[in-house]
Formats: C-alpha cells, sequence, structure tokens
C-alpha cells in the first residue's frame, strides 16, 4: 500500500471520538497517526493499520507531483 507522511487515513472503524480520519506523520515498520478529531497521536505496527484502512486522501499538491514522479520542469 502507497501511503506517505501528509496522507489522510480514512478507516473502517471510528475513533471514540467519532471520527474516522487519520493524519500520518511517519512511516516504517510502525506508523504515527493523529487523530483528525480530537488531536490523540497514536503508534502501532504498519500490518495493523494498514489492514483497517479504507481510504487514502493526498493533499492537492502532492497528487500533481505523484503523478509526474517528482519531476522539476
Amino acid at each position: 500500500m502507497d501511503i506517505q507522511i501528509g496522507d489522510i487515513l480514512t478507516m473502517k472503524k471510528p475513533h471514540p471520538c467519532g471520527s474516522r480520519d487519520w493524519l500520518v506523520l511517519r512511516i516504517g515498520a510502525d506508523f504515527k497517526l493523529r487523530c483528525l478529531g480530537c488531536g490523540r497521536e497514536v503508534m502501532g505496527p504498519r500490518a495493523k493499520f494498514e489492514k483497517n484502512v479504507r481510504q487514502v486522501r493526498r493533499p492537492a499538491g502532492e497528487e500533481q507531483e505523484a503523478s509526474h514522479g517528482g519531476e522539476t520542469r
């Protein structure tokens, strides 16, 4: 799964605050995520979070960079 720092993940199950959206702060063997509802930060194994992701959204500017392969003109 292609997840990068700054992506917003929509999870299958909501956080206790009611929000399903999380901001990716750190990637690697573990993910560090921040809940966009209450601001709580959590870390956990990559496999556990990837299993629960329903949708990955990128900020508008980064989508164009990814489609061009990061080339500058």
